[in-house]
């Protein structure tokens, strides 16, 4: 149950920060390059990210992925949040 609820998490842009994804301007730039995934809203002016894709980015950073790669990871993140199911 903790596990599920941790996965469910949103992170707030300066979490993303701390959590190795680099500044402000580094996150949406990577979005720009399809290297990050865009945003969720969460009301008129907020947005987070889900902290599986942060954790699902950085694992693949880790693992050495090419840009390429990445770019296929993130496009399936974006897929699995309409179908309402993670990869």
């Amino acid at each position: 149950m903790a596990h599920e609820l941790e996965a469910a998490m949103i992170l707030r842009r300066k979490q993303v920060e701390a959590a190795g994804c680099g500044s402000r301007s580094t996150i949406y730039l990577r979005i720009e390059q399809g290297l990050f995934p865009r945003p969720v809203k969460l009301g008129a002016r907020a947005v987070g990210w889900p902290a599986r894709e942060v954790a699902a980015i950085n694992a693949a950073r880790i693992a050495g992925k090419s840009d390429d790669d990445i770019r296929k990871l993130v496009q399936r993140l974006h897929a699995s949040r309409c179908d309402g199911a993670m990869p």
